[in-house]
């Protein structure tokens, strides 16, 4: 995940939201030592960026174990290079090292 400079939490503004009780207790498995706060910030972060089109990659090549054929159904963007692939567009799944099925763009297997 993408991980933004590290703020001091006195710079950071207060905001509270309300989590189901079983979300909150994922977050902090899935955290681990990191803090589910810290990983809630790095998801936002990771959003933002798709949006906002300031998106940068997070795997590599060598991440991705297999791919599959599949057509866009709506908005993706690639993994490996960030490149927008628009709905009903020609794609690919990837099966990551870490068992995720992530978007990729027909060409960002190429070498």
């Amino acid at each position: 995940m993408y991980t933004i400079p590290k703020t001091s939490t006195t710079e950071m503004e207060v905001t509270s939201i309300r989590l189901e009780r079983e979300l909150k207790d994922s977050l902090k498995r899935l955290a681990n030592n990191k803090g589910y706060q810290a990983l809630i910030r790095d998801i936002l972060w990771t959003y933002v960026q798709q949006k906002s089109g300031d998106y940068r990659p997070q795997l590599s090549h060598s991440d991705i174990r297999a791919s599959l054929a599949a057509t866009a159904q709506q908005e993706e963007r690639c993994v490996l290079t960030g490149k927008v692939i628009r709905p009903s567009e020609a794609m690919l799944l990837g099966f990551t090292t870490n068992g995720e099925l992530v978007p990729l763009s027909i060409d960002s297997m190429e070498d």
